[in-house]
């Protein structure tokens, strides 16, 4: 049954808040997937603070057209298209449908075809490259791990002139005691 026009327009409402609220989104083709395997997808994407929608690749249109993003029309995408939305970061959408894929998605049933980061339009390529990069807390735990390293390298140095100092006087009394 088609919509109406108030419906188009709530629907509408709703994704130009989406997309002012989303610091990335990611567009995927979704045609092959069976009702269960989109259901854990969204379920994986919730936990992460991120939105799977459909909607019509028109509203799509219309909603990204005040964006002025070049290179984007979504309408030239064949098949069916969800977006993904991020809200708390850039990279985990990609990240979760890229480890959805790798794990349970092995026909090829869902495929990436583009995304929006820094209001720019990237491609099917730069969204996969953003699906195998470390996560935000893999690289905090590098960079704590990075500064950490020469304290600690200064501490193991220190110790080691104190143990020295200590092995030297033990010797000098052992000898004094012969």
């Amino acid at each position: 049954m088609p919509k109406t026009k108030e419906q188009k327009r709530t629907i509408l409402h709703e994704l130009n808040d989406k997309i002012s609220r989303a610091k990335s989104i990611i567009f995927a083709k979704y045609n092959a997937l069976t009702v269960k395997e989109n259901e854990e997808l969204r379920s994986k994407l919730r936990q992460e603070n991120n939105e799977y929608y459909v909607a019509k690749k028109t509203l799509f249109n219309l909603a990204l057209k005040d964006k002025a993003i070049s290179g984007l029309d979504i309408k030239k995408f064949e098949g069916q298209i969800a977006a993904i939305f991020g809200y708390a970061d850039e990279v985990s959408p990609a990240k979760i449908v890229g480890q959805f894929k790798k794990e349970k998605d092995k026909e090829g049933k869902i495929e990436f075809i583009g995304g929006i980061l820094e209001n720019k339009y990237i491609g099917a390529g730069e969204v996969a490259n953003l699906a195998v990069l470390p996560s935000k807390q893999e690289l905090y735990s590098k960079i704590v791990g990075s500064i950490n390293a020469p304290v600690s390298g200064l501490v193991n140095a220190l110790a080691g002139n104190l143990k020295n100092l200590v092995h030297a006087l033990s010797a000098i009394k052992d000898k004094k005691q012969i």
